[in-house]
């Protein structure tokens, strides 16, 4: 799951990436664009972070703080939808990766909770 996860948020961010340049060279957009781009960003870096966690309390706060970049990012997708610099095709086509990572990074976190529990109950 986490190699999944990992390949996932790196395709992601190559895409605002992309997205930030379009903003920024078509529609002399550089506040929101800066706001995508570092949340955008962020998730797969954390991500990545939390494969060297120092534990696993690391490896979930790494995921959390993951998790809470890419519902930024949804928020400034959504923005930018609304306030018409990205076309519905262009929001369409991104809105089911960011839902995906959402979903990847809950079902993560939940899963790495559920192990800490079992290993902190048992004898």
């Amino acid at each position: 799951m986490e190699s999944v996860l990992r390949e996932k948020s790196f395709a992601f961010a190559l895409r605002i990436v992309k997205l930030a340049q379009f903003l920024t060279r078509n529609e002399n957009e550089f506040v929101l664009s800066r706001q995508v781009l570092r949340s955008g960003t962020a998730i797969g870096a954390l991500i990545c972070e939390a494969q060297y966690a120092q534990s696993r309390a690391d490896f979930i706060n790494k995921l959390s703080i993951a998790l809470k970049e890419a519902n930024e990012t949804y928020y400034w997708l959504r923005l930018l939808h609304k306030g018409e610099y990205i076309t519905e095709v262009m929001y369409s086509s991104i809105k089911p990766q960011i839902n995906e990572l959402i979903k990847l990074l809950t079902s993560s976190i939940k899963t790495a909770k559920q192990a800490r529990d079992k290993q902190q109950n048992s004898p």
